[in-house]
């Protein structure tokens, strides 16, 4: 991975723990930087597993078999942003609708 990359990830990853600070959630950087591999890359959403992906061109597919990979008991979820757009959430239909109908 470049720098270009890395930078980019990194800087996903703390506006992400921004974003669940601003509403509420203790919003962290997960310690995949410092070696642990399985790690989320953003903390603080009980029951969830964060993947962030910052890029132009997400792979789908790739991004999501990640975080189910990745998840262990949490829920996997991907969290992506483009330049200049809004984050969105991009999880498995049925997770979202076992969710949805917890409220």
């Amino acid at each position: 991975m470049g720098m270009i990359s890395k930078r980019k990830g990194k800087t996903g990853e703390l506006e992400v723990a921004a974003l669940l600070r601003e509403y509420g959630f203790d919003g962290k950087r997960g310690v995949q930087y410092q070696g642990g591999k399985d790690s989320a890359d953003v903390t603080g959403l009980p029951g969830f597993h964060i993947e962030v992906k910052r890029t132009e061109k997400l792979n789908l597919e790739a991004a999501m078999a990640q975080a189910r990979a990745d998840c262990g008991d949490n829920t996997p979820m991907v969290l992506h942003r483009k330049s200049k757009k809004d984050w969105v959430v991009i999880m498995d239909a049925s997770d979202f609708l076992k969710m949805v109908r917890g409220f």
